[in-house]
This record gives C-alpha cells, structure tokens and sequence, in this order.
C-alpha cells in the first residue's frame, strides 16, 4: 500500500489496494454552466457579496470554485425576501405547489449527471454514491409533492347544538433551513420539499464545504417556475456562520429552523430560536449500534456492516458506530467482514469508476479518526485492517478487534472510516451498551430469533432501528432521534407537521 503521486502538478493521493492499478487523470469539473453557481440566490436573483470563499475538492485540496460570502446583511435580505414571497406563495392552491414540486424533481432527475458530478467535487462521495444521493433528493421532492395535497384538517363533533368545531392546518411562515455538508442536495430537499409544499418559503444556509449543490438547486428551482422570494440561498464562509446562523435564528419574521448537523451546534441554535418562540426541528448527532447476535445470518450480518459503516466513507449520521458481536459469532463475523474489506473498497478520487472510499471531508476529520485509533490501540485493541493516516484527506478503512467501552471510538461519534468491534455475552450486556449514550438517532442488529427482534427492538433507545438491514433512509419513513440527537421527524406523512400549525376554528350562532 502506498501514497500517490503528483499529477499534472496537483497533489493527488490514493491508497493502493490489491489489483488495482494507479490512476493518473486531472480531476476537473465539466457540467453545465447554468448549474455551476457561485453567487446567492435572493429573491429570484443571483447575488454578490463584498467577498468571496473558496470551495475545494478533498481529495486533491484543488480549489474548484470561488462563492460570493455572504454576511448578516444579504441574511437579513433573504429573510425579508422569503416574507414577501410567503404572503403570496400561502394562498397557492395546494395542487398548484404540487405541480411546481413534481417539476422540480422532473428537473434534478434531468440533470442528475452534473448535479453528481457537483457532490463529488465538493464533497468527495464516488460518483456511484453521488448518483445515488441525487436520486434520494430527488424522491423527496416527487414525495411531497405528493404530500402537498394531503393535509388535511379535522371537524370535531362539538358538545352544542349550535356550533361546528374545525381544525384547521396552515403554514407557519418563513423557515430558515441550515443544513450540512455530507449531504449537500439531500438534506436540503427533505426540509424544503416539506416546508414548501406546507405553503412556507424558505431561506437555506447550506455548509461552507458544500454550497454549489445548494446554488444548483436554486437555479433548478427557478426553471422550475418557483416564485420569486419562495427558495432562497445565502452561501458563506466557516468564519460568517456564526453570524449569518444566528440572523436566521433570531430574525422576528422567521418563524421555523430546521437543522442537521452536530448537536453542540444544535444546542447553540436551540438558544437563539428561543428568545422568539420559533418552531424548531434538529436532527443531530449519532452514535450508533451494531449489534450481532449468535443467531443472526453471518453474510447478511457482513453485507450490512458494509453497507451501514462504509457509505460515504463512514460520514453519515446513521452509520455504525459501534460493533458489539455475541461470543458465539465474533471470530467467524471478524474474519468474514475483514475479507469483504479487502475485496470490495477501493480509494481514491470519487470519479473513478472503481472508487468505495473516498476522502474525509478535511484534515481534520482524519485527525479525529486517527486519534481515535491510537487511543484504541494504547489501550489494547488491535488493529486487523488499515489502521493508517494517508496523506491529504484520505484515511484507510480500519478494523479494530478487542474493543472496550473505555475506548473513545465507542463514546464518541467517529465520522470516518473505522469498524470498533466489541465482543458480548448476553443481550442484555448488548443492550446495556448500546444504550449508555445521550444520543439515539439509529441503530442496527441482526437476528433470527423472532422473540429476541421484538425485545430489542423496542428496547433500543433510539429513532430508527434496522432489522437485519443495514440501509433504512427512504422519504416514504420518518428519519428523526431520540435523546440528544434532535427533535421532530423528516420524510414521511409526519415531515410537513413542523412546518404547519393547527388552527381551532368555532362556528357557531347557528340553528340546531
């Protein structure tokens, strides 16, 4: 295994696995130039700020765009634009936001090549993956689009004669929509495509690492006939976040944050929606679980592992944490998923064809995976895989055997690359374990044992749970945690609640 090489002059690296071959390509990005945005979107138009930052590639550190840095003042100007917008955009008929939305995601699905091609370049994910994520954005705008036409609100029979009772399901105004970068198209639609078929109007703050897809949605947006003021997005830097989250968290005529990111974070935004009473939705922090009981199907219990820990190289919020294997399994589990990892991940740039892993989203992401290792390893775990720091943003996927729970792997999330395996006796142990975290968003285990499936999934403290399925994302279920990792629920029937609120209308004065 070794580091790569310069090419054409840019630093590139990659890891090399066996029976793969050297690459030597210049990576540059080549999509459409209506889709390749670099200025906010504010009330239907394209606009500068004082500034700009720069957008990279992990995986070469290659500059591939410049984004015009917005600050508190083009915030506040979203804001007041997405104000306008809602007075107008409320009174559309629910079918004709329906039809805007389908547009919409007729239009994603159009171009779904070069709106992957974009996550790629900015969030480094394999092309495979970025297609993938281009596909889930979408679905979410084909779901409520659907949804759109479906809320529905209550009569009550009332205790008098001479009165009706109604509830009655209105949209609760302007939300600001703060998402993260390892999903830059996705977590933006699942807000927004429930926000804006509720009749609200949005302004979205996408990640300083992630903005292009967050620009090309807006230009499909407006293709897609979204009114003036309805979509709006302020890109800016890691150093204006601060400010610019705080405009959308206490501006008086927002009404609604939605955020995905970490908890600390949410926590900080928490207290600023709370001087104004806003609604608000987090989904946060994971650490999930894995478990694998004696009676489980090994391959399956393998072919999960894979699919739940390595998808976008680790950096997803629902992926697994950590390993917890029943005695009677473990050594056959470690040996099996060991040689899945040798045969099916591959390194490198995303736009290769044979790409799995690409890199972590920066240097600093890799520092935390490679500390978390050394600690591991002081502390007598031992490493059956990978186990390596490459150079740039790279990091090999790493297996780790005689894993405790005085390792920091299985207290803190990892984001990155790295199987920690424990070994259990008893479901109980397995339960306890699983359930010493403060936060609960997914978890995972595999069984055959249809009384132990019950049991466990019911007393797994968490949001969602995966039953021998190591993938559970879909728009049709409602993604949400428990504990500290967030509040409210996305996707689904229940998505578009939070963006809604009820009101109880009494007629009355009429004759029984």
């Amino acid at each position: 295994m070794g580091p790569l090489s310069l090419i054409g002059g840019r630093s590139f690296l990659r890891q090399m696995l066996p029976g793969l071959p050297m690459l030597s390509r210049d990576y540059s990005l080549s999509i459409s130039a209506d889709l390749l945005r670099t200025r906010a979107f504010i009330d239907g138009r394209w606009v500068s700020a004082a500034s700009s930052f720069p957008v990279v590639d992990p995986a070469t550190g290659r500059e591939i765009a410049s984004v015009s840095n917005c600050g508190p003042r083009e915030a506040e100007a979203a804001v007041r634009a997405a104000y306008a917008a809602f007075q107008e955009w409320k009174r559309r008929s629910a079918k004709e936001r329906s039809l805007l939305l389908r547009k919409w995601y007729e239009l994603l699905t159009q171009h779904k090549e070069d709106l992957a091609k974009l996550i790629t370049a900015e969030c480094g994910k394999p092309m495979k993956e970025s297609l993938g994520e281009v596909a889930y954005s979408a679905s979410f705008l084909e779901w409520f689009s659907e949804e759109a036409r479906r809320v529905y609100g209550d009569i009550v029979p009332s205790p008098a004669k001479d009165r009706k009772i109604l509830l009655l399901k209105q949209p609760v105004g302007v939300a600001s929509i703060i998402t993260p970068w390892n999903f830059p198209s996705a977590m933006i639609t699942r807000k927004v495509g429930a926000a804006l078929a509720a009749g609200c109007t949005v302004v979205v703050k996408p990640a300083e690492d992630t903005p292009l897809s967050a620009l090309a949605l807006a230009e499909l947006a407006a293709q897609a006939g979204v009114p003036a003021g309805v979509f709006n997005v302020v890109p800016c830097s890691r150093d204006r976040t601060p400010a610019v989250g705080e405009i959308l968290c206490t501006d008086p005529l927002v009404a609604k944050v939605s955020f995905t990111g970490s908890t600390a974070t949410g926590k900080i935004l928490l207290k600023h929606a709370a001087d104004t009473i806003k609604k608000v939705s987090m989904e946060l922090g994971g650490h999930a679980p894995f478990i694998v009981f004696d009676s489980a199907d090994l391959d399956k219990a393998v072919a999960g592992a894979m699919a739940s820990k390595f998808r976008n190289s680790g950096q997803t919020c629902v992926c697994s944490n950590r390993f917890l294997v029943q005695s009677g399994i473990h050594d056959r589990f470690l040996e099996r998923l060991g040689k899945a990892m040798d045969s099916e991940l591959r390194v490198g740039h995303g736009s290769e064809p044979s790409t799995t892993q690409g890199p972590l989203i920066d240097v600093r992401a890799v520092e935390k995976v490679e500390h978390q290792i050394a600690d591991a390893v002081a502390q007598g775990a031992t490493v059956l895989r990978g186990g390596q720091r490459l150079e740039g943003s790279f990091m090999q996927p790493t297996l780790l055997a005689n894993v405790t729970t005085d390792m920091l792997c299985t207290r803190e999330e990892t984001f990155g690359p790295l199987v920690p395996v424990l070994k259990f006796d008893k479901e109980e142990e397995a339960l306890a374990i699983a359930n010493a975290s403060q936060v609960g968003l997914a978890g995972y285990f595999f069984s055959r044992d249809i009384d132990q499936i019950w049991r466990v999934a019911e007393q797994l403290e968490v949001g969602m749970v995966g039953v021998n399925e190591g993938l559970l994302s879909t728009p049709e279920a409602a993604f949400g945690g428990v504990k500290q990792s967030g509040l409210g629920r996305e996707g689904s029937k229940y998505g578009m609640e939070d963006y809604l609120d009820v009101k109880y209308m009494c007629f009355g004065g009429l004759t029984p």
